[in-house]
């Protein structure tokens, strides 16, 4: 739902794979129709400190990629397949994700978001590994080239 004061800002309960969605606050509005917001998957960062945004809770990001300007906005979204809540990967890197404490207090988002990009294709990647899941490799889900994801 569209945010009542903030004019960028939709409301979204977006379903994670936890026992119930996870509401969040997106900057889409510029670049989405309401109706565009519903019933898609797209890729959540999922270990960020909740915090109000125009006082409504948000507990994660929704990530997009964009163009160098930011006029142009595209969902990152997993494979067809892909499993609600699973888990994206980079080839190469094993481990676990950071607790939510730590990659506020130590701007892990921050520092690792420069290198986190599409590449020719549309496909995400980390430094040039490719985000994964079960199902194959996520994307910006009209293909959008060598943009920022974020």
């Amino acid at each position: 739902w569209e945010h009542e004061t903030a004019d960028k800002l939709y409301c979204e309960e977006i379903d994670v794979g936890e026992d119930k969605p996870r509401q969040i606050a997106s900057g889409l509005r510029p670049f989405y129709k309401l109706d565009e917001m519903q019933n898609r998957d797209v890729l959540v960062l999922c270990n960020l400190k909740p915090m109000n945004l125009v006082g409504f809770p948000s507990h994660g990001m929704v990530l997009c990629a964009s163009n160098a300007d930011h006029t142009a906005v595209e969902f990152a979204v997993p494979p067809e397949g892909a499993k609600i809540g699973e888990r994206v990967t980079f080839e190469g890197f094993d481990g676990e994700p950071e607790a939510q404490n730590k990659v506020a207090k130590k701007k892990i988002f921050q520092a690792l978001a420069p290198d986190l990009k599409t590449d020719e294709n549309g496909m995400v990647n980390w430094k040039g590994a490719k985000s994964v899941t079960s199902a194959g490799q996520c994307k910006a889900v009209n293909g959008m080239a060598n943009a920022q994801v974020a």
